[in-house]
Formats: C-alpha cells, structure tokens, sequence
C-alpha cells in the first residue's frame, strides 16, 4: 500500500492518502518525479508491547531518509502516575482479589503466596481457606 503526503515549508500537513486517492486527486502529478509539495509516506504500526509503567504518548509525522513516517513516543510514567496506578490496582484487588496474595510492583499486579499452580496440564482454582491451588474436577 503506497501512500503521499503533502508537504507545506518542508514539513508534513494533514494525513497521508492512499496511492489511488492521490492519482484521483492530482492527475497532473507523476508519483515517480513528485514535486517538492509531495513526499512519499510510510506508515509504521503503533506500539503494543508496553512496558507495565509505560504510556503511550501519541504520534507526529517526520522526514526521515527522504521518506516521512509515523514517529510513536511512548515515555515512562511518573512517579505519581506510576503511584496511581498502582493505588488503583491495589484498591481493585481488596473489592476482587485474595487477602494472601502480594503485590508484585514490577508487574503491577498480585502474586500467589505459593506460585503457580502445577503445569499438569489441568485447570486449577485458588483456596484461600487452605492458602493453595485446587485442582478443578470435572
């Protein structure tokens, strides 16, 4: 999928248009010898593989290597938005989750006292009576 952009003072305005929008757009302009109002545009795909304390912050277009992209900024959190969300986690687990269970700061999240259950290949169930994994009849 080939994509253009306009360019206006060297710099990259509104959204990229497809390869057939442009020709349909600007008959006059060859896509192989684009004046210096066009630059060709290459999408990259956002992110999904955050860290836990990670934000995605947005995108903007650049020229780079003659070509302009997405540029994906991505930033660590702050200390009091990591605090949130941590706070929030927590709180959520108190209503949801196991009174055993500790919090887990690297991940963000609530760990077993004991682990995981067995790789046995079955299904298992939490017991906080007994504070261990059940195996599930079936």
């Amino acid at each position: 999928m080939k994509l253009y952009i306009k360019l206006e003072n060297g710099q990259p305005i509104d959204h990229p248009m497809l390869k057939e929008n442009f020709i349909q757009a600007f008959p006059d302009i060859d896509i192989n010898n684009l004046p210096e109002t066009f630059i060709e545009f290459v999408r990259v795909t956002r992110p999904s593989n955050l860290s836990t304390y990670e934000i995605y912050d947005g995108v903007h277009y650049e020229i780079i290597d003659g070509v302009c992209t997405d540029v994906h900024t991505v930033r660590a959190m702050t200390i009091e938005e990591k605090q949130a969300k941590q706070n929030q986690v927590k709180e959520d687990w108190a209503e949801q989750g196991y009174p055993s269970w500790i919090f887990n700061e690297t991940t963000c999240s609530f760990d077993s006292p004991i682990g995981s259950p067995p790789p046995d290949g079955k299904a298992h169930v939490w017991n906080e009576a007994t504070i261990s994994w059940i195996e599930v009849e079936e």
